[in-house]
């Protein structure tokens, strides 16, 4: 079965020159996916592949553009015509690497949210100490959360993780400050009251409270926060590579006795500075939109970028849209709002 990516070609720090290498390098591991490349047909021109075909688009979101400009000045820009080409079924997924405040404010507003979701998060994996990868959420699009969203995330993580690992019932931890159940603030506290209920009506596997640590330990496969905690430690995790890296050149960079030190401990901190390199990890899930969006870091390489398309490709493939939908209605008891009314869908502007 084909599988259609849309991706903002021009979005990022580094546009054309990183996506167009990344995406054929993508199309040669993925014989069974097409590509639609999005942007300035001047800076796609040089790309020919009988599985990828050109979308136009005339303007560009830049990373420091405002939410107003993306959705009110630039009606054409390749971010929201790649996220467009999914909302008209062109595609099942878009890509971008472009600024994340937009990208979120434009698939709120052409995809509309999930009923019973009144507010999308963004969910990542970050690497932990077992080899593989704990997922995260929220990353940074909402920084004031209340117990329902946190249950809401804890749903859609859920089936996320599901749906890339093959692993039906994967285990869900809620970031505190402490395991016991009396710790934390009045948010958490009732969190924790949900996701408990969630668990024994069969919805999640939640684990209980986990801290800082045990998202790097691997002890949950899905940690649940609020955005600004979640984009604390993702900003954390890309600096560790940074900081092992900076450690290994400066190492050799001094004495002989000291290089020598390095270079015996060399294979160890460079297969460790691989499994903590953030570009291994990168693409970031878009959740709770009728519709499929991934986010590429902006700085991403090729390397990086093209892992993104990997991501929104496998998301795309193994149905993550549908398992989303059957968990949250599933789910829809515990589901309300902070009144104890059934949580409606978001409403966005026309």
């Amino acid at each position: 079965m084909t599988t259609t990516l849309a991706v903002d070609c021009m979005g990022g720090d580094h546009g054309p020159r990183v996506t167009l290498a990344a995406c054929r390098q993508f199309l040669a591991a993925h014989p069974e996916a097409q590509l639609l490349l999005v942007g300035a047909p001047d800076a796609l021109a040089s790309f020919q592949h009988p599985r990828a075909r050109m979308v136009a688009a005339t303007e560009v979101v830049a990373m420091d553009d405002g939410v107003e400009i993306a959705l009110r000045k630039k009606k054409d820009s390749s971010m929201r015509v790649a996220i467009r080409q999914v909302k008209d079924g062109q595609a099942q997924v878009a890509v971008s690497a472009g600024n994340t405040g937009a990208l979120m404010a434009l698939a709120r507003y052409l995809l509309k949210t999930l009923e019973g979701i009144d507010r999308p998060a963004i969910a990542s994996r970050l690497p932990n100490a077992k080899g593989g990868a704990t997922t995260v959420l929220d990353l940074g699009a909402n920084v004031d959360c209340n117990e329902q969203h946190l249950l809401q995330f804890a749903v859609m993580g859920s089936a996320l993780v599901s749906a890339l690992t093959g692993h039906e019932s994967p285990s869900v931890g809620l970031l505190n400050i402490g395991e016991e159940m009396i710790k934390g603030n009045e948010v958490i506290k009732k969190a924790g009251e949900l996701l408990r209920a969630a668990s024994a009506a069969g919805d999640l596997n939640f684990y209980g409270n986990v801290e800082g640590n045990d998202i790097f330990k691997g002890t949950t496969d899905i940690v649940v926060c609020d955005g600004f905690v979640g984009n604390v430690a993702l900003k954390t995790s890309e600096g560790v590579a940074s900081l092992i890296g900076g450690f290994l050149k400066e190492e050799f960079a001094r004495s002989s006795l000291t290089r020598l030190a390095a270079l015996a401990a060399y294979p160890v901190l460079s297969a460790l500075k691989k499994r903590v390199d953030y570009r291994r990890y990168n693409g970031a899930a878009l959740l709770g939109l009728r519709g499929l969006v991934f986010k590429s870091h902006g700085s991403a390489d090729e390397l990086a970028f093209e892992q993104a398309l990997n991501r929104a490709y496998d998301a795309a493939r193994n149905n993550l849209l549908d398992r989303v939908q059957m968990r949250i209605a599933h789910a829809r008891p515990l589901l309300v709002g902070p009144e104890g009314n059934a949580v409606e869908p978001a409403t966005n502007e026309q």
